[in-house]
């Protein structure tokens, strides 16, 4: 074989193997991409608390993770009311901000700090969370839940 020969087959496998290498990349972008929308899609989320007064309300917290920072998390209040033999929804409200809870002291052992409630109307409502075990709980936010809705306290 003459050096024209070699040359050109070192080509064509330098050629065929740029092309494999970027149907593979194209292929892992494609499904790392499908991975982060399902996630962007159904933000992770966990009840971490639960109260039911009486046949009046139910009272949920529950942390939802960001999409954008993983370590970031907000903090959903819902009341419910029985209406039929089930649960409806009849308010929702952040507690502090958006995204302003650390995911992992939302979730873990010792997370609600206080979460009182009385059946009375109007139900006064406290929440406190941990922010992080070094600093310790959040103050208390006051709310109060009157036919169903939410209250700042």
């Amino acid at each position: 074989m003459n050096l024209t020969g070699k040359r050109h087959r070192n080509r064509t496998t330098r050629a065929a193997l740029a092309s494999v290498t970027l149907l593979m990349a194209g292929a892992l972008g494609a499904a790392g991409a499908g991975t982060s929308n399902a996630t962007a899609a159904a933000p992770q989320k966990q009840r971490i608390a639960s109260s039911v007064l009486g046949s009046d309300y139910k009272i949920t917290l529950t942390a939802l993770r960001s999409t954008r920072d993983e370590y970031a998390a907000s903090v959903r209040l819902q009341v419910y009311t029985h209406s039929g033999g089930v649960w409806k929804e009849s308010d929702r409200v952040t507690v502090g901000e958006v995204e302003g809870w650390f995911w992992y002291p939302l979730t873990g052992k010792g997370a609600v700090c206080e979460f009182s409630t009385a059946s009375t109307e109007p139900a006064p409502l406290t929440v406190s969370l941990l922010v992080t075990p070094s600093i310790g709980c959040s103050e208390p936010a006051h709310y109060v839940v009157k036919e169903g809705r939410v209250y700042a306290g």
